[in-house]
């Protein structure tokens, strides 16, 4: 592991510029990244004007003295400076992960790209690797989440998904960013910042309903594939157990091999039809006769999607039970609803249950926006029960006006907000910079620290980076073996045992995300 050293705060990205060329004059090598628009080739970083200068430790004293002799003297009193820091992966051990861990999809999108973009069983193995830690899945419903959540995770030198749910970003989205651009969003950011944590590319609640969604799927899926997707949520969880079960064999050869995969019981519907263990076992015990293993289970186990309006929250209890039950089958949990749930009950999932992955979607969405949220990313309601935008944050307060009379002239209220991102996308990336910058920033700075001091994700970046050098291939293989007898999983036997499940069904509704 090559060791480098942080040796000063720069103020702007001229200083950096006159950093590069007294660097180039006395022949130090260098690489620089920039996280504004423009991509440098050195060894400093540059973020919303401020930055760091990383050298090779022998070339300590002659940067400093470089640098000393470029700027004012206070300059070096600010925090930071001469701070010694260690890069997370070699550069060695990045080129080898780039040229053998993405997938093939991946590459051929992307033949000369420098982004790390990786099945999502890398990212769940990088979270078993360190224990009692979750991925992030940003749903990113903006292009400023995706923005931000990528330099969180670089900052937190953590491995990362981004998503988008079939809602968000299907044929019929209410957003901008969908399942066939998502890839192409992300490879392009990590190329212009120089991001090089491993990232997934994760299409979400992939939700069937019927027989005619099945058969549209089959069709659509290999086109997800197709545009850069490397993970997948079979989300029939609508349907009842043995139709939810018999919908993931029928779409599994449609599914590439190497690609992280989701299944899911139990609609998200808050504290009403919770799943329970006979219906994760009836799920994990057919998929597994079927040589079916997937990576992560998603369940109801008391969370709602969108704003949250009870204490109610995710039940780690009923969450340690269920897991427990099927840990013969290694099957990691996949928690949905993260948002608005107190950052100690999330802790203690990553501490008491096998989840190693969290969707967030609503609280970042709200915060890129620049509304006030508590700690743990719930918008805070004024008395009106309406939004309160926080003055200079996020969006400008005329473009808030515009977005909330949108929203009363079309009867838009708390989580319908997210019906917004789609007919003003191009009217947020129409703000001048400052704005933008702000926006991406905020979501940057709530994801960082939910990384490190709620997941435990920092440095799983690593990690991953380790098991793709160690596999030798972007496909990491399964986790479990078949161990269920297939003759007791046919058609006629599914049928025939699920009316027996134990099952709490809960209201029946949209529950779409």
């Amino acid at each position: 592991m090559s060791e480098f050293v942080s040796i000063a705060v720069l103020e702007n990205t001229f200083e950096a510029q006159l950093v590069e060329a007294a660097l180039q004059d006395r022949a130090i090598p260098y690489r620089i990244r920039s996280f504004h628009d423009t991509a440098y080739d050195g060894l400093f970083q540059v973020q919303k004007g401020w930055g760091e200068v990383r050298a090779p430790e022998t070339f300590r004293e002659i940067v400093l003295e470089t640098l000393n002799n470029l700027r004012t003297s206070e300059s070096s009193d600010r925090e930071g400076f001469n701070k010694e820091v260690t890069m997370p992966v070699s550069n060695d051990d990045f080129e080898k992960a780039l040229s053998i861990g993405r997938p093939p999809n991946v590459k051929i999108l992307f033949p000369n790209s420098r982004a790390l973009i990786v099945s999502g069983k890398y990212i769940d193995r990088a979270m078993l690797k360190k224990g009692q830690a979750i991925a992030m899945a940003a749903n990113g419903r903006n292009h400023f989440v995706i923005r931000g959540v990528l330099r969180a995770a670089q900052r937190a030198n953590s491995a990362l998904i981004i998503e988008i749910a079939k809602s968000e970003g299907g044929q019929n989205a209410y957003c901008a960013v969908n399942y066939w651009n998502l890839a192409r969003q992300v490879d392009s950011l990590c190329n212009e910042m120089g991001i090089t944590i491993p990232v997934a590319i994760h299409a979400d609640h992939y939700g069937l309903k019927n027989q005619g969604d099945i058969d549209a799927a089959k069709i659509e899926i290999p086109t997800l594939f197709d545009a850069g997707i490397t993970s997948i949520a079979i989300d029939a969880s609508h349907m009842p157990n043995d139709q939810n079960l018999l919908t993931n064999f029928e779409l599994h050869p449609f599914i590439p091999a190497w690609s992280g995969l989701e299944t899911e019981v139990g609609e998200i519907k808050g504290k009403e039809g919770m799943s329970t263990v006979d219906e994760a076992l009836f799920q994990i015990q057919g998929l597994n006769a079927h040589d079916i293993f997937p990576d992560w289970i998603a369940l109801n186990n008391g969370t709602a999607h969108g704003v949250q309006t009870s204490d109610h929250g995710i039940q780690v209890e009923l969450t340690a039970q269920i897991h427990e039950a099927i840990a013969a089958y290694n099957v990691s949990g996949a928690q949905h609803g993260t948002s608005g749930n107190d950052s100690d009950r999330l802790r203690t999932i990553a501490s008491n249950t096998r989840t190693t992955k969290a969707n967030v979607a609503t609280a970042l969405q709200m915060i890129s926006w620049g509304l006030e949220v508590n700690d743990f990313g719930n918008a805070i309601l004024d008395d009106r029960g309406e939004f309160i935008k926080v003055a200079n944050e996020g969006v400008t307060e005329p473009m808030w006006g515009t977005m909330k009379a949108y929203a009363d002239q079309n009867g838009l209220t708390g989580g319908n907000y997210k019906k917004l991102n789609l007919p003003f996308e191009n009217k947020l990336l129409a703000q001048p910079r400052e704005i933008r910058d702000r926006m991406a920033k905020r979501v940057e700075d709530f994801a960082y620290n939910m990384l490190v001091t709620v997941f435990n994700a920092q440095d799983t970046a690593a990690m991953a980076v380790e098991t793709i050098l160690e596999t030798g291939t972007y496909d990491p293989g399964s986790k479990a073996d078949r161990i269920e007898n297939p003759a007791d999983w046919t058609r006629e036997e599914i049928l025939r045992r699920a009316p027996d499940l134990d099952v709490h069904e809960g209201p029946e509704g949209d529950f779409d995300d």
